[in-house]
């Protein structure tokens, strides 16, 4: 439990000179944490914040600010039974400032530490709050590398340094031999390829013995910050109905150990299949634990591949989770970090479209958006396919603003920090950077989702058809963006067949088309923007 500022003005009578001040952010739940190394605990005091900057610069799903919240919570316990001592500040605490500096300012002034330790913040914003402290305060302080990720800075920048396309791919293999993970002793692939990713594209059929993550109780901690999040966030996307993270390290490893026994054999065959009703099918849903720094990251992939060592689960499935994580994880990491904080305003396509209020509700005709964004405001969570295959194949055809598609983005899922999320979003699924990250623009006509999903036979519109009323939305928007961008477009190889077969079609069937996704767009754009 936090301690209450009464008790924290006691300990602060009788605690003796402080020489180190370490402020700990709501990501960097990690007891071996860059910071707290070669530091004695006697002389130090961890101080762990809750704030309103932080709570609201987005409008986040009750749910995760639920999470952060009660992890934080638990952790600081966690870090006191290991000998530490805490200064917790909560979020209802009267004298609470409301902003990380403010309250390390305050702290200064309780304490009057020698000296700041911090680990590097994960995001632009809260990096440069850090990087003003010595001045603010008059204090050295010392910004520490997280050792939590396998590249550095330096590392990402050296690779990436004159080279013309940023090819996860490449990065992924020099990861692999890094850190040793499913290579022989030469440097080589077990298995004699890096990358399975054509063997994990198979649908999924409703299966009564599918495996279910774990389901994590509230306990005393978890129930006081429910009630803090109701009265405080109730404007906010999402509910809190059902809230069962786990919110220590021991339930995350629970629900590790969960998925390696139950989910990982089948997670890589099945790791792009969507069903209705069923948010999670073979995924881990570990991401929130990783990125809040609940689980290790490479020790969650030494794990993973000792499913293979031991025969327990097949390459591909192995190869594919690892690659999200060593891969594409720290890929995102690299560039975000690389572009600088004017990323965000990004629009290669120029895109000025806003989202429809229905993001926020799920109140659309459309099956697979429905499920997908209801599942979402549900569980503050949607597996990867959905959020590049659904929300976001059907914000970049319409051609929405792609800084209020990372928005929303950002406010909904748990695992979403702007450092692993804006790229993912602006760059990866509405291409706003052009192709820096993604070689082309993911979209699909109403096909790909009716071959990767049970979607389309439980929907009003027919997936087969391209004009008239019941036609799949998807089908006209996705001629219609080819159609508008060719200038920007066209030239892409990847794009060379669908192209080509725009070309072949008739003049008359083009125009009718294009009036069809007019129309649609239209009925979008007279509804009306939500959430802002």
């Amino acid at each position: 439990m936090p301690v209450r500022p009464c008790e924290r003005i006691a300990r602060w009578c009788v605690r003796a000179y402080v020489t180190t001040l370490i402020p700990i952010l709501g990501d960097q739940l990690s007891l071996d944490l860059s910071s707290l190394k070669r530091v004695g605990k006697a002389d130090a005091v961890l101080l762990m914040m809750e704030v309103t900057d932080e709570t609201g610069y987005v409008r986040h799903h009750k749910k995760k600010i639920a999470y952060i919240l009660s992890a934080m919570r638990h952790h600081a316990a966690a870090l006191r039974e290991a000998g530490w001592q805490v200064d917790y500040v909560t979020l209802d605490d009267p004298d609470n400032s409301g902003s990380f500096t403010s309250e390390v300012a305050r702290a200064v002034e309780r304490h009057a530490p020698a000296r700041l330790i911090v680990t590097e913040a994960g995001e632009w914003r809260v990096q440069a709050m850090l990087d003003s402290w010595e001045t603010l305060f008059g204090l050295p302080v010392e910004i520490r590398a997280d050792d939590r990720f396998i590249a550095t800075h330096a590392e990402f920048a050296a690779w990436a340094e004159g080279r013309r396309e940023l090819t996860m791919e490449w990065f992924y293999r020099e990861m692999r031999v890094k850190t040793g993970l499913l290579v022989d002793d030469k440097g080589k692939p077990v298995g004699g390829k890096w990358n399975f990713d054509k063997e994990n594209r198979k649908p999924a059929q409703r299966d009564l013995t599918m495996p279910r993550p774990l389901s994590f109780a509230p306990d005393a901690i978890t129930r006081d910050v429910l009630e803090l999040v109701a009265a405080r966030f109730d404007n906010h996307p999402g509910t809190l109905d059902g809230f069962d993270f786990a919110v220590t390290r021991a339930d995350a490893l629970r629900q590790r150990r969960h998925f390696l026994d139950h989910a990982l054999p089948d997670f890589g065959a099945y790791e792009d299949a969507m069903l209705t009703d069923e948010p999670y099918l073979w995924h881990s849903v570990l991401s929130p634990y990783v990125n809040s720094g609940l689980l290790d990251p490479l020790e969650l992939c030494r794990a993973v591949a000792e499913r293979y060592t031991a025969g327990k689960a097949p390459l591909n499935s192995v190869e594919g989770y690892i690659r999200q994580i060593i891969g594409w994880r720290e890929f995102m990491r690299g560039i975000y970090w690389r572009e600088g904080p004017d990323y965000v305003d990004r629009n290669f396509l120029g895109h000025e479209r806003n989202l429809p209020g229905w993001y926020w509700t799920g109140d659309t005709d459309m099956q697979c958006l429905q499920s997908a964004i209801r599942g979402t405001l549900q569980n503050a969570y949607a597996h990867h396919i959905q959020r590049l295959m659904i929300t976001g194949n059907f914000a970049l055809l319409i051609g929405a603003d792609p800084k209020q598609v990372h928005e929303w983005y950002l406010e909904v899922y748990a695992d979403a920090y702007e450092w692993v999320e804006l790229p993912n979003t602006l760059g990866m699924s509405q291409f706003g950077d052009g192709g820096l990250v993604g070689s082309k623009p993911y979209i699909s006509s109403g096909a790909y989702i009716n071959r990767m999903s049970d979607y389309c036979g439980r929907c009003r519109y027919d997936v087969g058809k391209r004009i008239g009323e019941d036609a799949c939305p998807f089908n006209a928007l996705y001629w219609d963006f080819l159609a508008r961008h060719e200038d920007k477009l066209g030239r892409n190889r990847r794009l060379s067949m669908p192209y080509r077969n725009w070309a072949k079609q008739g003049e008359a069937d083009r125009r009718a088309t294009r009036r069809q996704a007019k129309s649609f767009l239209d009925s979008l754009d007279a509804s009306g923007p939500g959430g802002y």
